[in-house]
């Protein structure tokens, strides 16, 4: 798509259910949205399932989006909500389980972790943080929502909210430095 608007041929088409046009938004938002998705999954199923039911809520209803307003934005808060809807769901699972999720071992295969660091190993580092922390994280850093707004969304307190930020901030910190992360691997 060449511009945050939809092109008026396009928003006709989603009104009127025309195939074609669906997936002319599809092919242009798949990108997009599979890496918004991706930040809030465990995988790359759920994340385009969770895509799929977002491009459904516009297929099926499309006046739900307001043309004149731009459609990114408005596609990324659907896809938010979605991950959100889908991570309440497992930390219900989690929680009647009453277990702690626990980090898996990264694999160290590099001596010095920060100068080699490329941007998938900065991903597989932030999927590996426990669902909670991430998904704080996520809204925070890569979104920037407020506290207030995470405290809402995912229906915890502003401190739990502020808690798991820092504690996410600091697996990360301590996976980033392998002597530290070498050390509690070691320990356990």
């Amino acid at each position: 798509m060449k511009s945050e608007f939809l092109e008026k041929k396009i928003w006709q088409g989603l009104v009127e259910k025309n195939r074609k046009d669906q997936e002319v938004l599809y092919r242009s938002y798949y990108s997009y949205g599979m890496s918004i998705c991706l930040r809030y999954t465990t995988t790359r199923d759920e994340a385009k399932e969770i895509l799929h039911d977002g491009f459904m809520v516009l297929f099926s209803d499309p006046k739900k989006f307001d043309p004149k307003q731009p459609f990114k934005p408005w596609f990324r808060k659907v896809l938010v909500n979605r991950c959100i809807n889908s991570f309440r769901k497992h930390l219900r699972n989690i929680s009647e389980e009453g277990g702690v999720e626990l980090i898996p071992d990264l694999r160290d295969d590099q001596p010095n972790a920060l100068e080699n660091l490329q941007f998938e190993e900065l991903v597989r580092l932030i999927h590996s943080l426990p669902p909670a922390y991430r998904a704080v994280f996520n809204l925070y850093v890569l979104d920037g929502f407020t506290h207030e707004e995470i405290s809402k969304m995912l229906g915890i307190s502003i401190g739990t909210s502020k808690s798991n930020l820092s504690r996410a901030r600091e697996k990360l910190r301590e996976m980033l430095n392998p002597k530290i992360h070498e050390r509690k691997t070691l320990r356990q």
